[in-house]
């Protein structure tokens, strides 16, 4: 394919610099974006009277019957062009002959490139949004059957506090909640217009780049042309924002992990989330949340990619910067995969409430209310805690839990203690009583479903 910038060179271009130099195997994607900002510029020459309304309406058609070939299979990319926008524009030649040369007048492929990329990444935010409203939603669903499912609460992985399996998963839903803001964040930042820039210092042609902006639903033009073909600070934060994603996902897969094994076995995985062993046949891992954690990594990756390709490069457009695609594609394709088999993997997944409850009454979780019912007895803090420390130790010498040990034994301690004691100290009860605001109790889990609900 005759290379559209061959005027210059009296040689053909290396064929390894050829297949070094060509992005259409990775930007191929951006098809229909690239068509869309082309038919945007033709629409607004044809309007500014920069070409003929009639040669500009011959392009549109001719853009429009490029699209809707390739969309049926008809026209297949030539992984031989340079890249998308060279493709579709020989294309466009091909078929139009001289008409299809005037589309390109006034654009450079640099403001091309630029207005592609965040048409494309603005669709793929909105799908990045709606995986993640489904998992907020499917967490929501499983946690209202689990307002009243006690298990233990932990800090620096020990037992702590009794809490329930729904108050644990709405966690999650606060921390998913925070990446849609986040995406909508990048969504408001990215919608703004580079095409007009030209290659970097605009042009001399009448151009009405508001017009472009106002067709192709962006909110204002690019303010400066050197930013408008140079800026990749969308890629960098919608990359961080995925990563974020990625890192919340980790977590969870990773006590997903945790409590699918034997030494917790408070969950099991449905069998169509899960794999065996070649060689040990009790097995059943949970991949599935393993993959999500090792793909946080490589999405991590794609950020720091994006960060260094950026990090030293002056005004205006490199070439480095073609390696902004892989990257973030990369970590747009990784988000959505991993979301999508997250979503059901945590919809059909069997909890096991008597392990939950049996893990919880083992760890002395319910010391702190023990220490809370000395101080609404008049017994200042500080004293009711080194109390039930000492019932603890005392416990665990007598290989008894506080709810069994007998209630001479607490009135040796201290002539607080009473019969209500143990009331005071059941698990039920002093998850029912942690009523404050975000608590556990089974009424404060219930309004968190339903601000998380309101908000999707």
């Amino acid at each position: 394919m005759d290379k559209m910038w061959a005027g210059r060179f009296s040689k053909e271009t290396d064929s390894g610099v050829n297949a070094f130099n060509s992005s259409i195997s990775f930007d191929g994607r951006m098809y229909r974006n690239d068509i869309a900002g082309s038919i945007a510029h033709a629409t607004m020459l044809g309007e500014a009277g920069i070409i003929s309304k009639e040669d500009s309406e011959a392009i549109i058609a001719g853009l429009q019957s490029i699209l809707a070939d390739i969309e049926v299979g008809k026209l297949e990319l030539d992984m031989n062009a340079e890249d998308i926008h060279m493709f579709i524009e020989a294309e466009l030649t091909k078929r139009l002959g001289s008409i299809g040369k005037r589309l390109h007048t006034s654009r450079s492929r640099n403001d091309q490139v630029a207005v592609d990329i965040r048409l494309y990444l603005r669709d793929e935010i909105k799908e990045i949004r709606g995986l993640l409203e489904k998992l907020i939603t499917t967490i929501c669903d499983t946690a209202e059957k689990h307002t009243d499912t006690i298990m233990p609460g932990y800090t620096h992985l020990q037992r702590a506090q009794p809490i329930t399996f729904g108050h644990h998963l709405m966690a999650y839903a606060q921390m998913l909640l925070r990446d849609i803001g986040r995406l909508d964040d990048t969504a408001k930042r990215m919608n703004v217009n580079p095409l007009g820039s030209g290659a970097l210092a605009g042009t001399t042609y009448p151009i009405d780049r508001f017009l472009t902006t106002k067709l192709l639903g962006f909110t204002e033009p690019m303010v400066n042309s050197l930013d408008g073909v140079s800026d990749r600070d969308f890629c960098i934060e919608l990359a961080s924002a995925i990563s974020t994603i990625m890192m919340h996902l980790s977590r969870f897969s990773e006590e997903i992990i945790m409590w699918c094994s034997w030494e917790f076995k408070f969950i099991e995985l449905d069998d169509a989330f899960a794999t065996g062993s070649s060689i040990m046949p009790q097995k059943k891992n949970p991949d599935v949340a393993e993959l999500v954690r090792g793909k946080a990594a490589r999405v991590f990756g794609d950020n720091m990619t994006l960060l260094a390709m950026m990090k030293g490069l002056p005004l205006a457009y490199n070439k480095d910067m073609q390696e902004d695609k892989e990257a973030i594609f990369d970590a747009v394709d990784n988000v959505k995969l991993c979301i999508s088999t997250f979503t059901p993997m945590l919809a059909t997944m069997t909890v096991l409430k008597d392990n939950m409850r049996k893990a919880a009454a083992k760890g002395f979780i319910n010391a702190t209310d023990c220490a809370d019912y000395l101080v609404k007895k008049g017994m200042p803090f500080r004293d009711a805690y080194k109390i039930t420390g000492g019932l603890v130790a005392e416990c665990i010498a007598k290989n008894t839990t506080l709810e069994e040990l007998p209630i001479e034994c607490y009135k040796e301690k201290s002539g607080l203690f009473d019969n209500d004691l143990y009331e005071a100290i059941s698990l039920e009860h002093c998850v029912k009583c942690r009523t404050s605001y975000g608590g556990p109790a089974p009424e404060s889990v219930k309004k968190q479903i339903g601000y998380v609900r309101e908000r999707l």
